[in-house]
């Protein structure tokens, strides 16, 4: 995150919560979508510019990602065994894993009255 874009927002994806400002590339669980596709993410809080500080439903903001990615994350194995026995057994997986790309992070401004003549 640049100095000069202070405005960042905590998102929940996938049953996990990321800190992201506008152009930060996140790595999260499989999300449905096409590849260029835009999505918009569950926003839980949101600091703006101005050093305002919203949480839950007064946010009146909104988080926008293109999915840049779909891809198979690191390969891990578990191997379990019981001692003095001849019980050996391996298992494994790969994680389906997307790329996102954050595009916007916008907070609703104030709304000015109009001076009138």
């Amino acid at each position: 995150m640049s100095k000069s874009d202070s405005t960042y927002a905590v998102v929940k994806v996938g049953g996990k919560q990321y800190k992201v400002a506008t152009g930060d590339v996140i790595v999260v669980d499989r999300q449905s979508g096409e590849i260029g596709e835009h999505v918009t993410l569950e926003l839980l809080a949101v600091r703006a510019d101005d050093g305002s500080f919203a949480v839950g439903a007064e946010t009146k903001a909104k988080v926008t990602a293109t999915v840049a990615d779909h891809f198979l994350g690191e390969k891990i194995r578990v191997f379990t065994y019981k001692p003095k026995s001849t019980f050996k057994k391996t298992h494994g997986h790969r994680s389906r894993l997307s790329r996102l790309t954050i595009d916007a992070i916008e907070v609703a401004g104030k709304k000015e009255k109009k001076s009138g003549s």
